[in-house]
């Protein structure tokens, strides 16, 4: 149970130049809890972001941007313009890989939280349809753009080197500290708009209330940047990388040698990037817009839920490390699969149907999510793995999260709830084929 082992040596070449490594600080020393403490950090900080923008999508831009539309349509045009950061997403880990290339990890990771922190605080400024037309609407969308491709180049290999250095016994448990940060963000963004949609008045809401969230983004960003700073200059770190051959790669090479392992480990992870959208963002949208529970309740249940999800997070990665990865992530799938037929039904039924749907959800979320990162990750050869962690996670978010909240409440609203049932066995579906093709190329190779 030593976690990460800083002393070992591994074959392979070195990818860190002797200039970076002069620039390293030497008095840093990385060790198992800082590492971790680093990626729960970082990842809580790009959540929230993430949250804080996808709430406004109910609460703020259907009435800020599109008051010519009704109330629904509002909603789906602001989750269009939500899935462009997903869209974008994979543009900015090409575009990060070749700056760290160049110019190192912490330039990458610098350039990109300031842009992140940067297109965040802006949205803080946008005008209203009223004051700036159509053009308000374009700025909202370059701006979630910039977004997207700033979090492609928040990668800095803290998942992968936690993984590939913790003893096999605890690599589950590694593995799942890093998804902490998705409960964490969303309960300091739910938590934040629920205070404040709760002590003002709508209009004052509308006017400015749901702008001091994304000044909170900016400043939790900074702290962010310099605490996964603190790690990525260190020499001890990227010691650490070098031994384990995390290598940046060029896009274009890593899909040419190893794109079908890109293609399953997005699919490997559909049925919980599905789900984490429909238990975050979607029954909020659909509880205001065909409900009469308050907001503040709805996020107020949605809180608890998160805390029961990082509660199941952190027993996925025990549960993990008993039975493997891949056998826990195709559970949850079955699981999830199963409450898919069981969400129509709670969704409809009242409050207590839909505080059920909830709270279940994200305790299923927990134990699917914990595991859904780089689960199959060790496919890739060593000197892919640290870019082919990166665009695997990129591409599962493109094709699993990007757009569930705008299909989930399209055919939903058109079709009935048990749309949104089937949407969700799909992800599970898809999930189970993807880790049964994994396994049967691992069994014959």
């Amino acid at each position: 149970m030593s976690g990460l082992d800083t002393t070992a040596s591994f074959p392979g070449g070195s990818y860190e130049s002797k200039e970076s490594l002069s620039r390293a600080d030497t008095h840093e020393d990385v060790t198992p809890n800082e590492i971790a403490v680093g990626v729960i950090i970082g990842r809580s900080s790009e959540y929230f972001d993430f949250f804080v923008f996808g709430i406004a999508c109910v609460l703020v831009f259907p009435a800020l941007l599109f008051p010519y539309l009704s109330k629904l349509d509002g909603t789906l045009m602001s989750f269009a313009i939500f899935s462009l950061a997903f869209v974008a997403r994979p543009l900015g880990t090409a575009l990060s890989m070749a700056v760290q290339r160049r110019w190192g990890r912490a330039t990458k990771l610098t350039l990109a939280l300031f842009l992140l922190g940067v297109c965040t605080v802006g949205m803080a400024f946008l005008p209203s349809y009223q004051q700036a037309g159509v053009n308000a609407i374009i700025v909202l969308a370059l701006l979630r753009i910039g977004q997207g491709i700033a979090l492609g180049g928040s990668w800095d290999g803290l998942p992968s080197l936690l993984a590939m250095s913790a003893p096999k016994n605890r690599r589950g448990w590694y593995s799942m500290m890093g998804q902490l940060g998705a409960p964490l963000g969303f309960v300091l963004a739910a938590g934040l708009f629920a205070f404040i949609y709760a002590h003002v008045g709508a209009d004052e809401f509308l006017s400015w209330g749901w702008r001091y969230p994304f000044c909170v983004a900016f400043a939790i960003n900074v702290v962010a940047l310099f605490a996964r700073l603190r790690l990525v200059v260190g020499q001890s770190y990227t010691e650490l990388l070098q031994q384990r051959e995390l290598e940046p790669m060029g896009v274009l090479p890593l899909m040419r040698d190893e794109g079908r392992n890109v293609v399953i480990g997005a699919f490997a992870a559909l049925a919980s990037f599905a789900l984490f959208h429909l238990v975050t963002i979607f029954p909020l949208s659909w509880i205001s817009l065909y409900s009469d529970q308050s907001v503040t309740h709805v996020l107020g249940v949605q809180i608890v839920g998160a805390f029961c999800a990082a509660a199941a997070i952190m027993v996925s990665g025990w549960l993990a490390d008993r039975v493997g990865r891949r056998n826990t992530l195709g559970t949850m799938a079955c699981l999830i699969g199963i409450f898919s037929f069981l969400a129509p039904w709670l969704l409809g039924s009242g409050t207590m149907g839909n505080n059920v749907f909830i709270i279940v959800g994200f305790i299923l979320l927990g134990l699917s999510y914990g595991q859904a990162a780089g689960t199959v990750t060790s496919n890739f050869p060593s000197r892919y793995r640290y870019t082919g962690a990166a665009l695997s996670s990129d591409m599962a978010w493109l094709v699993g999260a990007a757009f569930a909240p705008l299909v989930a409440l399209g055919v939903s609203s058109r079709f009935g709830l048990v749309a949104l049932g089937i949407y969700l066995l799909s992800g599970a579906l898809c999930t189970l084929a993807a880790l049964g093709i994994n396994r049967a190329i691992e069994t014959r190779d």
